[in-house]
C-alpha cells in the first residue's frame, strides 16, 4: 500500500517528463511501475481535492499504462467505456500540468471526450456504448484500408447494459478489434446478473490459450475431399475442440478470448495485448482488476470511493455534507411506505446507493430489483409488474432516463400501465454535458397522459410521491435534484400551483430554481417593486386553473432549469396564445446547448438563471419602465 501521508510534496519525477507517449514507450517495464505510482498519487491528491471518479481510475491504472507502451494513439484508437475511468489516460496523454483542474469550469473534464485531446477518440459519459462506438471506428478504418487498431476498455458491470450484447452480435469479423473486458466485480454498485457471474467463473491461461489457437489453425489446413467429407470433417472438427478444451460464449460467437490476465501486472498485460493483435480473429481480454487499487480506503469501500465529494487523503474522511438530500428523503419515504403496502416495489439500474435505495434493500430484499446498468429492461420490468398488480417505482438519474425513452411509450404508456419514476439528480449536474439532468421534462411531456411533479422541499417530495403512488393513474414522475432543499420556509397546501405576493408582473418557475425567483423578488421589493411569484407543483400537465390565473397578469416572466424547446415554459406559452392572452410573456431556458462542466451555481449565471439575471430582466420591463416614469412624474409635482 502506498504511503499518502506527504502526498503535497510528491514531485511526479517520471509523470512530469511524460511529454509524449514516446517517453512512456522508452521507460523499462520498473520505471513504468513507478510511474504507476505516481499516476495513483496524483489521483488521489487530485480527487480529494475536487471531487471525482476514485475507486474506478485507481483500478485501471496499469492496464493504461499497457496499453499506451504497446499501440500508438491516436492512430491506434482507444475507445473507453463510461470515462469512470480515464484520469491515468488523461494523464500521460498532455494533461498532467493541467490536472488540479479537474471537474472545473474550463478545467479537465470529468469524462472522456474527443473536445478535450485528439487521444480522446470517442465521448465517454454513458455506461457500456464503447464496443459499438468501436466497431463502428473499426470498420471505417477498415474502409479506408488503414492498418490502425481498435481497442475498447469495457467493464463487466457495463456488459450488463444489452448494447454491449447488440455490439459482440455485429462486431465478430473485425480483425483490427480489440476488446479490453476489465473485470474488478463492480459497476457502481456492486455488478449483479447471471452472465457477471459466468465471466467470473471462466478460467484459463495464457500457454493454454496459444495452444488452442495453434490447434485451431492446424484444423483449419485439413484439406476437405467433396461436400460429404467437408460436412463430416466440419462436425468432427467441432466435436474434436469441445473435446481438447472448454469452448465459451465469446468463442462461440467468433472472438478469439484470453482471459484471467492480472491486471496489475505490466508484463503480462503487454503479452495478452500482443497476442491479441497477433490473433486472426477480433480478441477479447479479460482483464482482472481491483477497483480501489493502492489505496486502502478505497480498496475496502469500492462503492462509496466511485463519485466522491473532497475529502481528507491521510484518514479518508469525506467532507461533511448535509446528511439530508432528497435523494435520502425519498429513499426513507419509501420504506415507510413499503411497511405498509406489500406491493410497492423499488427498482434501480445499478444505481442503489447513489439513488437512496440502500435501506430498502436491506428490509425489503424481495422486492428490491437491481437490473444492472439497463435503464431499458428496468423500463419494461417495471410495466410487467404493473401489469399484474404490483406497484414499481423506478429510481433513476434523469440522464440515465434518457435511454429508456421508448419503453416508457411503448411498454408503459400505451397500457397506461401505473408506474412512478423517481427522477433524481434532475436539474443541472456539474459534470458536464453527458450527465445533465436537464433533458427529462422536455422528452417527458410528449407522452400522451404523463403526470410530472417537481418538488423544491423535502415535505413537498414525500407528498408529490405518495400521491404519484396512490392518487394518479399511468405513467407519473416525480423529478428532484442533486443536493438539498431550497432555504425558504415554504408551506405546501396540496395545490397545483402556490401563489406568492401581488403586482402586476409574475415571476414563474418550478424545483429549487424557484429559490433564485424568490430573491429576485426580494431584491425588487427592496427598490419598491412589486412582483408576484407562482410556484408550480405538478408541472404536467398544464392546467386551465394556472393559465387562467396567468392571463390576469401584464407581464410573466418563466424562468426554466431546463431545456428551452419542448420544456414548460414552451407549453404554457402555447396555451396563453391559444387563450388570447394580451400581456407578454418571457421566457428564459436553456437554448439549444449543452451545458459544460462547472457547479451549478457558474451554470445559473452563465444561462442568466440566478437572481441577479432575473432582477435584470424584470427592471427591463415595459410595466417597471412605465409605473417608475409615473412616480418621478408624481415626485416633480
Amino acid at each position: 500500500m502506498e504511503n499518502f501521508q506527504n502526498i503535497e510534496k510528491e514531485k511526479y519525477k517520471i509523470l512530469s517528463n511524460i511529454k509524449s507517449l514516446k517517453d512512456l514507450k522508452n521507460l523499462s517495464y520498473s520505471e513504468l511501475e513507478k510511474l504507476c505510482r505516481e499516476i495513483r498519487k496524483k489521483i488521489v491528491y487530485t480527487v480529494s481535492r475536487n471531487g471525482g471518479h476514485l475507486a474506478s481510475n485507481l483500478g485501471i491504472v496499469e492496464l493504461t499504462v499497457a496499453l499506451h507502451k504497446e499501440f500508438n494513439s491516436p492512430e491506434d484508437k482507444i475507445v473507453w467505456d463510461t470515462g469512470h475511468q480515464g484520469y491515468a489516460h488523461k494523464l500521460i496523454t498532455g494533461r498532467f500540468l493541467n490536472f488540479d483542474t479537474l471537474k472545473k469550469k474550463d478545467g479537465v473534464g470529468a469524462f472522456i471526450s474527443p473536445f478535450e485531446s485528439e487521444h480522446d477518440s470517442f465521448i465517454a459519459g454513458h455506461s457500456s456504448i464503447s464496443l459499438s462506438a468501436a466497431c463502428g471506428i473499426a470498420k471505417a478504418l477498415s474502409l479506408k484500408n488503414s492498418k490502425s487498431t481498435v481497442i475498447a476498455v469495457i467493464g463487466d458491470g457495463a456488459l450488463t447494459g444489452g448494447i454491449a450484447y447488440e455490439a459482440l452480435n455485429n462486431a465478430y469479423n473485425l480483425k483490427n478489434l480489440i476488446i479490453i473486458l476489465n473485470c474488478n466485480d463492480m459497476s457502481i454498485s456492486k455488478t449483479v446478473g447471471s452472465f457477471y457471474r459466468y465471466i467470473a467463473s471462466i478460467r484459463s491461461n495464457e500457454t493454454y490459450v496459444y495452444m488452442r489457437n495453434g490447434f485451431d489453425r492446424f484444423l483449419e489446413k485439413i484439406p476437405l475431399m467433396g461436400e460429404f467429407f467437408k460436412n463430416t470433417l466440419f462436425s468432427s472438427k467441432q466435436a474434436l475442440k469441445k473435446m481438447v478444451y472448454k469452448s465459451n460464449f465469446f468463442n462461440e460467437l467468433g472472438y478469439s478470448f484470453l482471459n484471467f490476465v492480472d491486471g496489475h501486472n505490466i508484463k503480462e498485460i503487454v503479452k495478452a495485448l500482443r497476442w491479441a493483435k497477433a490473433t486472426e480473429k477480433p480478441a477479447i481480454v479479460q482483464i482482472c482488476t481491483k477497483k480501489g487499487k493502492g489505496y486502502s480506503f478505497s480498496e475496502e469501500r469500492p462503492e462509496l470511493y466511485h463519485g466522491v465529494s473532497p475529502f481528507d487523503v491521510k484518514t479518508g474522511v469525506v467532507e461533511k455534507k448535509d446528511k439530508l438530500n432528497f435523494s435520502a428523503v425519498f429513499g426513507k419515504e419509501i420504506v415507510e411506505l413499503a411497511k405498509k403496502d406489500e406491493k410497492i416495489c423499488a427498482i434501480t439500474a445499478a444505481m442503489g446507493v447513489a439513488t437512496g435505495l440502500f435501506e430498502f434493500e436491506k428490509k425489503f430484499k424481495e422486492r428490491y430489483f437491481d437490473v444492472g446498468i439497463a435503464e431499458e429492461h428496468a423500463a419494461t420490468f417495471a410495466a410487467g409488474l404493473a401489469k399484474e398488480g404490483i406497484l414499481p417505482v423506478f429510481a433513476v438519474y434523469s440522464t440515465f432516463l434518457q435511454r429508456s425513452y421508448d419503453q416508457l411509450i411503448h411498454d408503459i404508456s400505451i397500457l397506461n400501465l401505473h408506474v412512478v419514476l423517481a427522477i433524481d439528480r434532475a436539474g443541472i449536474s456539474d459534470e458536464g454535458p453527458t450527465h445533465q439532468g436537464v433533458f427529462d421534462v422536455s422528452f417527458l411531456t410528449t407522452i400522451p397522459n404523463i403526470k410530472i411533479y417537481s418538488p423544491a422541499t423535502y415535505s413537498e417530495l414525500k407528498n408529490m410521491f405518495e400521491k404519484a403512488l396512490y392518487k394518479e393513474e399511468g405513467l407519473v414522475a416525480v423529478r428532484y435534484p442533486k443536493g438539498v432543499e431550497i432555504s425558504e420556509n415554504l408551506e405546501y397546501f396540496d395545490e397545483d400551483f402556490s401563489v406568492f405576493g401581488e403586482g402586476e408582473i409574475v415571476l414563474v418557475s418550478y424545483g429549487i430554481l424557484f429559490e433564485e425567483v424568490l430573491r429576485a423578488k426580494e431584491n425588487l421589493n427592496r427598490q419598491g417593486i412589486e412582483v408576484c411569484c407562482i410556484k408550480i407543483n405538478k408541472i404536467f400537465p398544464i392546467t386551465e386553473t394556472l393559465i387562467e390565473k396567468l392571463k390576469k397578469y401584464k407581464e410573466i416572466f418563466f424562468f426554466e432549469e431546463g431545456m428551452k424547446n419542448g420544456g414548460i415554459g414552451e407549453h404554457i406559452s402555447l396555451e396563453l396564445t391559444k387563450g388570447c392572452y394580451e400581456g407578454k410573456f418571457n421566457l428564459t431556458a436553456i437554448d439549444g446547448v449543452f451545458v459544460r462542466q462547472m457547479s451549478r451555481l457558474e451554470a445559473l449565471v452563465e444561462l442568466k438563471l440566478d437572481s441577479k439575471h432575473i432582477e435584470k430582466e424584470v427592471l427591463k420591463s415595459a410595466v417597471v419602465v412605465k409605473n417608475s416614469l409615473l412616480v418621478n412624474e408624481k415626485n416633480k409635482g
